[in-house]
Formats: C-alpha cells, structure tokens, sequence
C-alpha cells in the first residue's frame, strides 16, 4: 500500500489532544497538560506533552480503576498510573482525487444511542458508549426493522473528519454494509470540503484491505497505550 502524507504529523500524532482543544471541547475536561472526554463519551485521554507531570495530570482526571487510551509509546513512572497495553494502529486518508461510489438507498441518520451501543458492543465493547454519537454524525442500515451495521465519525478536526465506529452484525456480514457506509460517510464529507480519514488496528488485515480497495492510503503508524488508574487500596494496601 502506497504512503500517502496528506495528514500533517503535528495535528495527528495527537489527534484527541487536538479534537478536544477545537470542535469537541465541549464533551471534555482539563487539567493542566491534560485532557480526556468525559467517561460516556469515548475513553482516549491526551496529552500536550508525554512527560511525567501530563500523565500526572492526566491521572487526576481518572476514578480509580479506569482505563483510557492516550497517543504515546509507554509512559514514564508515574504514582498511581500504569501501562498495561498497546495497540499498533494506522492512520489512513481518503485522498481528495479517489472516485467515491453512487449513493444507495436503505441508509438512515441514527438517533437511538442505546442501538448503536448494543451493536458495537458486539465487536468492540467498550469503546462506543452513551454519548459517542455527540461526536459526529452516525448512519446504519436495517434488516427487519433491526439495526444489523452501523459507522459514523469519531474525531473531528478542522479539515478532517474521522469514520469510526464501523460495525456489522456477525449474522449479516458478507453483503457489503460496511463498504456502502464507508462510501456514505466519504460523499458526505466531500460535500462538506472535508477530508475522510481513519484509524485501524494494524493487525486487522480484512478492515485493512477493504479501506485500501475504497481507495484509503497508508499515512503513518501510530501507539494507543492503555493507562489505568489505579485503586486506592490497591496503591496503599492497609498495613
């Protein structure tokens, strides 16, 4: 797959960090070099700087016990706050000259966030809660009445718009949902003088191979490390 440089790394080696300081600052909290959304929206947290006093900032931000994602390769010892994962994900563009497919019909706006949540939890639980669908614009197809898949846009940055949240049902998968969302979401942001854009985990070879037959393009690799926040009693065991 070809690299392709159309996303600038100063914005998207810390796209969260910069979501939440332009067109999703109203679904985030601050504390001094950190941010993360609020706990029903999505769990990425952000840092200006990956030095020890964000994360300790970042860990004030956090209930004991709880988990965000943050851009960063590891973090340095910090009270309270340990790394316990890392996903190796792509960052890939939809460049401006690719040919998007003719609308088709049976695509709807969606509204019921309950939904949407049950959907995703079936192929990623956790990472689409009450309050992802404040972040853009979320779209899905039916089967009888059902929701069987469903995308949408995560991260929004002046210029870019992100499709995430792309999910089809197990028992309807093989008719092509996916990539007629896809193609949606791609006309859509055409029309707004925006560029589509996406994160995949670099191991998800199928999603991988569909972006790229859609037209997406290899631009960078990137970390999501898992911080966790840990428990009181856990931190200071009685004595």
């Amino acid at each position: 797959m070809r690299a392709v440089t159309e996303l600038p790394v100063e914005i998207f080696g810390n796209p969260t960090w910069h979501a939440m300081h332009s067109r999703h600052r109203h679904l985030a909290v601050f504390e001094g070099g950190a941010c993360r959304y609020l706990a029903q929206v999505a769990p990425f947290g952000a840092l200006a700087e990956r030095g020890a006093e964000g994360f300790r900032d970042l860990r004030c931000l956090m209930e004991p016990g709880e988990s965000l994602w943050v851009f960063a390769d590891g973090i340095p010892a910090v009270e309270g706050l340990v790394a316990d994962g890392t996903l190796p994900t792509l960052q890939m563009v939809l460049p401006v000259d690719v040919a998007i497919p003719d609308p088709v019909e049976g695509i709807e706006r969606m509204s019921d966030a309950s939904e949407m949540v049950a959907l995703t939890d079936v192929a990623f639980p956790g990472f689409f809660r009450p309050r992802t669908c404040e972040m853009g614009e979320y779209f899905g197809i039916r089967s009888d009445g059902d929701l069987v898949a469903m995308g949408g846009e995560r991260l929004m940055l002046d210029g870019y718009s992100e499709i995430s949240g792309l999910c089809t049902h197990p028992a309807h998968r093989g008719k092509g949902y996916a990539a007629k969302l896809i193609s949606h979401l791609a006309r859509k942001h055409r029309a707004e003088g925006v560029v589509s854009w996406l994160h995949v985990a670099a191991a998800n070879e199928n999603a991988i191979e569909l972006y790229g037959r859609l037209g997406f393009r290899l631009v960078r690799q990137v970390t999501l490390q898992r911080v966790t926040a840990l428990a009181v009693d856990t931190h200071h065991p009685a004595k």
